[in-house]
Protein backbone atom coordinates (compact mmCIF):
# COMPACT_ATOMS: atom_id res chain seq x y z
CA UNK A 1 0.00 0.00 0.00
CA UNK A 2 1.03 3.86 -0.38
CA UNK A 3 2.20 6.22 2.55
CA UNK A 4 2.38 9.77 1.58
CA UNK A 5 6.20 11.05 2.36
CA UNK A 6 4.95 14.45 3.83
CA UNK A 7 8.07 15.00 6.18
CA UNK A 8 11.14 13.73 6.66
CA UNK A 9 12.13 12.08 9.93
CA UNK A 10 12.90 14.96 12.64
CA UNK A 11 16.68 14.77 14.75
CA UNK A 12 15.08 16.82 17.20
CA UNK A 13 12.11 17.60 19.64
CA UNK A 14 11.54 21.03 17.71
CA UNK A 15 11.52 19.58 14.40
CA UNK A 16 9.11 16.82 15.57
CA UNK A 17 6.81 19.35 17.27
CA UNK A 18 6.73 21.47 13.78
CA UNK A 19 5.91 18.47 12.25
CA UNK A 20 3.09 17.89 14.28
CA UNK A 21 1.54 21.32 14.90
CA UNK A 22 1.89 21.48 11.12
CA UNK A 23 0.20 18.28 10.63
CA UNK A 24 -2.88 18.61 12.81
CA UNK A 25 -4.59 20.40 10.96
CA UNK A 26 -4.90 17.77 8.45
CA UNK A 27 -7.27 15.81 10.51
CA UNK A 28 -10.34 14.81 9.68
CA UNK A 29 -13.50 13.48 12.63
CA UNK A 30 -15.48 12.24 10.31
CA UNK A 31 -15.68 9.53 7.80
CA UNK A 32 -17.21 5.98 7.12
CA UNK A 33 -18.71 3.50 9.74
CA UNK A 34 -18.40 0.11 8.27
CA UNK A 35 -14.46 -1.34 7.47
CA UNK A 36 -14.07 -4.40 5.77
CA UNK A 37 -10.42 -4.66 6.43
CA UNK A 38 -8.97 -3.57 9.78
CA UNK A 39 -5.61 -3.51 10.74
CA UNK A 40 -3.65 -3.80 14.20
CA UNK A 41 -0.19 -2.14 14.73
CA UNK A 42 1.94 -2.73 17.53
CA UNK A 43 5.75 -2.35 18.23
CA UNK A 44 7.70 -4.64 20.63
CA UNK A 45 11.33 -3.67 21.77
CA UNK A 46 14.67 -5.30 22.57
CA UNK A 47 16.91 -3.67 24.71
CA UNK A 48 17.36 -0.02 24.12
CA UNK A 49 17.36 0.64 20.48
CA UNK A 50 15.94 -3.03 18.65
CA UNK A 51 12.20 -2.92 17.92
CA UNK A 52 9.69 -4.95 15.96
CA UNK A 53 7.12 -3.43 14.22
CA UNK A 54 4.22 -5.64 13.31
CA UNK A 55 0.89 -4.91 11.22
CA UNK A 56 -2.14 -7.96 10.52
CA UNK A 57 -4.70 -7.15 8.54
CA UNK A 58 -8.05 -9.18 9.51
CA UNK A 59 -10.98 -9.53 7.68
CA UNK A 60 -13.68 -7.29 9.97
CA UNK A 61 -16.57 -10.07 9.97
CA UNK A 62 -15.05 -13.23 10.64
CA UNK A 63 -11.32 -11.90 12.05
CA UNK A 64 -9.36 -14.25 10.32
CA UNK A 65 -5.66 -13.11 9.11
CA UNK A 66 -5.59 -12.28 5.80
CA UNK A 67 -2.47 -10.33 5.53
CA UNK A 68 0.64 -9.79 8.69
CA UNK A 69 3.87 -7.98 7.77
CA UNK A 70 6.42 -7.18 10.11
CA UNK A 71 9.87 -4.78 9.98
CA UNK A 72 12.92 -4.97 12.26
CA UNK A 73 14.64 -1.60 12.77
CA UNK A 74 16.46 0.49 15.30
CA UNK A 75 14.66 3.31 17.33
CA UNK A 76 14.28 6.40 15.39
CA UNK A 77 14.09 9.17 17.78
CA UNK A 78 15.25 10.02 21.40
CA UNK A 79 12.20 9.26 24.29
CA UNK A 80 10.28 12.42 24.69
CA UNK A 81 6.85 12.86 26.35
CA UNK A 82 4.49 13.54 23.29
CA UNK A 83 6.78 12.98 20.65
CA UNK A 84 7.15 8.41 21.37
CA UNK A 85 5.52 8.29 18.14
CA UNK A 86 8.62 9.53 15.97
CA UNK A 87 10.40 6.38 17.75
CA UNK A 88 8.04 3.94 16.20
CA UNK A 89 6.72 5.70 12.88
CA UNK A 90 9.36 4.73 10.47
CA UNK A 91 9.54 1.35 11.14
CA UNK A 92 5.49 1.03 10.86
CA UNK A 93 5.39 2.76 7.72
CA UNK A 94 7.80 0.34 5.95
CA UNK A 95 5.77 -2.09 7.15
CA UNK A 96 2.43 -0.72 5.98
CA UNK A 97 4.19 -0.11 2.46
CA UNK A 98 4.84 -3.74 2.41
CA UNK A 99 1.04 -4.89 2.44
CA UNK A 100 -0.05 -6.24 -0.69
CA UNK A 101 -3.72 -4.98 0.71
CA UNK A 102 -5.14 -1.59 1.75
CA UNK A 103 -7.09 -1.87 4.87
CA UNK A 104 -9.80 0.55 5.47
CA UNK A 105 -9.17 0.71 9.22
CA UNK A 106 -5.85 1.08 11.11
CA UNK A 107 -6.32 0.35 14.87
CA UNK A 108 -3.24 1.87 16.53
CA UNK A 109 -1.69 0.55 19.94
CA UNK A 110 -1.48 4.08 21.08
CA UNK A 111 -3.33 7.80 21.06
CA UNK A 112 -5.00 9.70 18.84
CA UNK A 113 -6.82 13.02 20.04
CA UNK A 114 -5.51 12.10 23.32
CA UNK A 115 -2.78 13.27 23.36
CA UNK A 116 -0.85 16.66 24.85
CA UNK A 117 -0.48 18.30 21.21
CA UNK A 118 -3.95 16.75 20.14
CA UNK A 119 -1.81 14.44 17.24
CA UNK A 120 -0.55 10.71 18.93
CA UNK A 121 0.27 8.11 16.68
CA UNK A 122 -2.83 7.17 15.74
CA UNK A 123 -3.56 10.42 14.27
CA UNK A 124 -0.27 10.62 12.35
CA UNK A 125 -0.32 7.35 10.78
CA UNK A 126 -4.36 8.42 9.38
CA UNK A 127 -3.00 11.28 7.81
CA UNK A 128 0.04 9.99 5.80
CA UNK A 129 -1.90 6.80 4.95
CA UNK A 130 -5.18 8.89 4.42
CA UNK A 131 -7.26 6.27 6.08
CA UNK A 132 -9.33 6.01 9.08
CA UNK A 133 -7.39 5.31 11.84
CA UNK A 134 -8.25 5.27 15.75
CA UNK A 135 -6.31 5.03 19.40
CA UNK A 136 -6.73 2.43 22.15
CA UNK A 137 -4.16 2.91 24.97
CA UNK A 138 -3.81 0.84 27.80
CA UNK A 139 -3.70 3.58 30.43
CA UNK A 140 -4.94 7.10 30.37
CA UNK A 141 -2.63 9.70 28.88
CA UNK A 142 -3.89 13.02 29.29
CA UNK A 143 -7.52 14.52 30.45
CA UNK A 144 -9.78 12.94 33.28
CA UNK A 145 -12.53 11.05 32.88
CA UNK A 146 -15.18 9.22 35.75
CA UNK A 147 -14.95 5.64 36.32
CA UNK A 148 -17.43 4.24 33.14
CA UNK A 149 -19.97 1.13 34.76
CA UNK A 150 -18.70 -2.46 35.08
CA UNK A 151 -20.88 -3.92 32.10
CA UNK A 152 -19.30 -4.15 29.04
CA UNK A 153 -20.15 -1.09 26.65
CA UNK A 154 -19.69 1.30 29.19
CA UNK A 155 -18.12 4.08 28.90
CA UNK A 156 -17.23 7.83 29.90
CA UNK A 157 -16.16 10.72 27.92
CA UNK A 158 -11.74 11.87 27.98
CA UNK A 159 -12.35 15.65 28.42
CA UNK A 160 -8.87 17.60 28.10
CA UNK A 161 -8.29 21.39 28.65
CA UNK A 162 -12.37 21.37 28.32
CA UNK A 163 -12.66 19.17 25.18
CA UNK A 164 -13.58 16.17 24.79
CA UNK A 165 -10.63 13.67 23.42
CA UNK A 166 -11.97 10.11 23.51
CA UNK A 167 -13.54 8.05 25.84
CA UNK A 168 -12.63 5.17 28.54
CA UNK A 169 -14.74 2.31 27.38
CA UNK A 170 -15.38 -1.08 29.10
CA UNK A 171 -14.27 -3.68 26.56
CA UNK A 172 -15.12 -6.92 28.94
CA UNK A 173 -17.12 -6.71 32.13
CA UNK A 174 -15.29 -6.01 35.32
CA UNK A 175 -11.87 -5.68 33.40
CA UNK A 176 -10.24 -2.14 33.16
CA UNK A 177 -11.51 0.00 30.59
CA UNK A 178 -9.48 1.34 27.58
CA UNK A 179 -8.80 4.08 26.31
CA UNK A 180 -10.02 4.97 23.09
CA UNK A 181 -9.69 8.22 21.06
CA UNK A 182 -10.22 9.24 17.29
CA UNK A 183 -7.05 9.66 15.00
CA UNK A 184 -8.62 10.52 11.31
CA UNK A 185 -11.59 9.95 9.25
CA UNK A 186 -13.50 8.16 11.96
CA UNK A 187 -16.08 10.01 14.41
CA UNK A 188 -15.94 9.12 17.79
CA UNK A 189 -19.02 7.38 18.50
CA UNK A 190 -17.81 4.76 15.00
CA UNK A 191 -14.14 4.97 16.84
CA UNK A 192 -15.65 3.86 20.48
CA UNK A 193 -18.26 0.93 18.43
CA UNK A 194 -15.52 -0.17 16.11
CA UNK A 195 -12.99 -0.97 19.40
CA UNK A 196 -15.94 -2.90 21.27
CA UNK A 197 -16.86 -4.76 18.31
CA UNK A 198 -13.10 -6.06 17.80
CA UNK A 199 -12.79 -7.10 21.31
CA UNK A 200 -15.00 -9.39 21.58
CA UNK A 201 -13.33 -11.54 23.92
CA UNK A 202 -10.97 -10.10 25.88
CA UNK A 203 -10.06 -6.67 26.78
CA UNK A 204 -8.13 -5.10 23.83
CA UNK A 205 -9.38 -5.29 20.44
CA UNK A 206 -8.15 -8.34 17.90
CA UNK A 207 -6.15 -6.04 15.18
CA UNK A 208 -3.87 -5.00 18.27
CA UNK A 209 -3.38 -8.63 20.32
CA UNK A 210 -2.69 -10.02 16.64
CA UNK A 211 0.03 -7.29 16.07
CA UNK A 212 1.46 -7.32 19.64
CA UNK A 213 1.68 -11.55 19.32
CA UNK A 214 3.37 -10.93 15.96
CA UNK A 215 5.87 -8.28 17.43
CA UNK A 216 7.11 -10.06 20.35
CA UNK A 217 7.36 -13.66 18.57
CA UNK A 218 9.04 -12.66 15.10
CA UNK A 219 12.92 -13.44 15.07
CA UNK A 220 15.38 -10.55 15.19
Amino acid sequence: MQVKRLHPWPSDAAQAEEIQDRLRGRVELTGPDTFALVAGLDVHYRGDDELTAAVVVLDAATLRTVEQVVEHGRVAFPYVPGLFAFRELPALVTALERLKVTPDLLVCDGYGLAHPRGFGLACHLGVLTGLPALGVGKTRFVGTHEPPGLERGAWTPIVHEGATVGRALRTQRGVKPVYVSQGHRIALDVAASQVLRLANRFRLPEPIRHADHLARHAAF
